[in-house]
């Protein structure tokens, strides 16, 4: 395993990211591949990434449907629920990412690695690589609506333009950030977001319903 490999490895989940999105809103994203994620692996690492790319395509659906104004209560109710829960899962499935790169990265760093950490993970920036993917799929849809006026239509294509181009900035980002691991500049670094809300233990809304009454 090399940086290159690395790179390559990177690439390859970039890409399953823009092919799945167009191939799940056709048949569906159906279910996780149930994987073991403890082993280090170029594997593993794959099905990490495509694991946390549903998770966001499942989120981004649950989004719209909790916007909707034509249902009840209970409706919006559970769809907040589903947001709760697959967010926690999207930034669990980031850390597992970020644990695995480390893993792989860090034996191929020079001796005298300073302690130079870079402001945001590999894993963070696939987290945004998926949602720019589902936001270049939509505004492409956008542009394509039979009932939407040309201004519509020249809107949605300034803003696809614009999406492409953060796309493509930001896998440039990630391989420039590989090349300063590669150069003993920086060392990667798994970033814990401790999310207090889901956790039974540290959210007192779930812990003391008591002190509410």
């Amino acid at each position: 395993m090399t940086i290159a490999d690395v790179k390559q490895l990177i690439l390859m989940c970039v890409t399953m990211q823009l092919e799945s999105v167009v191939r799940w809103h056709d048949d569906g994203p159906g279910e996780a591949c149930g994987c073991a994620h403890d082993e280090i692996s170029p594997v593993t690492l794959k099905h990490l990434a495509e694991e946390e790319h549903r998770a966001n395509f499942l989120l981004w659906h649950v989004e719209d449907e909790a916007r909707r104004r034509d249902v009840g209560d209970d409706v919006i109710a559970q769809c907040k629920r589903d947001i709760d829960k697959l967010n926690q899962r999207r930034n669990d499935l980031i850390e597992k990412i970020d644990a695995n790169l480390t893993a792989m990265i860090e034996p191929l760093l020079p001796e005298d690695t300073p302690e130079a950490y870079n402001t945001e993970t590999i894993g963070s920036v696939l987290d945004r690589l998926s949602i720019i993917c589902l936001k270049i799929y939509h505004m492409d849809e956008q542009m394509k609506r039979s009932d939407a006026g040309p201004e519509h239509v020249e809107t949605c294509g300034r803003k696809l333009s614009v999406l492409a181009r953060q796309h493509q900035d930001l896998v440039g980002s990630v391989m420039g950030l590989l090349d300063e691991y590669d150069a003993g500049l920086k060392r990667p670094r798994v970033y814990f977001q401790f999310k207090m809300y889901n956790d039974p233990q540290l959210n007192p809304a779930l812990y003391a319903p008591s002190q509410r009454d």
